[in-house]
């Protein structure tokens, strides 16, 4: 099996050529990277084998979620493309995330990708649940329920806020990887459930995913080892 890197800096890019230049230009060569949507439509498979050439543990975000055949189907291609870590929504069911897991098992080369399943996007909150999804539970209680329902559906771990990361650490043995990561003062733009890296570590994050405060910081690879080294060890200050 795959296991989760500290940190995966995001590569929130509109195209392959920039993302790997902005590697290059700030020496963050053979760091741990997130691939998502953006960047995977418009470059495909490429930018995952220029990546892994390159020494770059990968996490390919693009959230599946369909009818279980197809996302069977599917995780079979994406296990044979050099990934680590791929992910789908828990909200898709217990048999859409088993037919995941056994499209990994068919299509991977040596150990499959480990797979998370997205327990609520971190830019959901409870009055987008309860007025736009009609879920009348607390966010809580559904990301809690989703994390169970992965578990015992195969999944290696679950993305989550680290407001959740907690409790899910205590009710399973799931891995957590927890986006709406900022620095203090930072802006949170589209995320509402965000956390520091220190907050990540005291909650129990097993692994953190870092964007916009690396991509736009006078000095990324600065930041990259600062933000690592308060996730890692649970600093309580980053000078950015």
């Amino acid at each position: 099996m795959s296991r989760l890197q500290p940190v995966y800096f995001a590569l929130d890019f509109e195209t392959g050529e920039e993302a790997l230049s902005f590697l290059d230009l700030n020496q963050l060569n053979g760091i741990p990277v997130k691939v998502g949507m953006e960047l995977f439509y418009k470059e495909g498979p490429t930018i995952l084998s220029n990546l892994h050439e390159r020494g770059h543990p990968i996490f390919l975000d693009l959230k599946l979620h369909d009818i279980p055949e197809t996302v069977r189907r599917s995780m079979r291609n994406l296990a044979g493309l050099n990934v680590d870590v791929v992910n789908i929504h828990a909200q898709g069911g217990s048999e859409m995330i088993r037919a995941a897991k056994k499209g990994l098992q068919e299509g991977a080369v040596g150990k499959p990708p480990l797979l998370l399943a997205v327990t609520m996007l971190t830019s959901t909150d409870q009055s987008i649940m309860q007025e736009e999804m009609l879920l009348a539970h607390p966010l809580s209680n559904i990301v809690k329920h989703y994390s169970e329902l992965a578990e015992q559906s195969g999944a290696d771990g679950v993305v989550c806020s680290v407001e959740e990361a907690a409790v899910i650490k205590s009710t399973t043995s799931l891995l957590t990887l927890t986006p709406g990561i900022r620095l203090v003062g930072g802006e949170t733009h589209d995320q509402k459930r965000v956390a520091t890296p220190e907050q990540a570590n005291q909650e129990g994050s097993d692994s953190i995913v870092v964007g916009r405060a690396i991509r736009d910081a006078d000095h990324p690879r600065v930041i990259y080892e600062t933000i690592k080294e308060a996730f890692t060890y649970g600093q309580t200050t980053i000078d950015s």
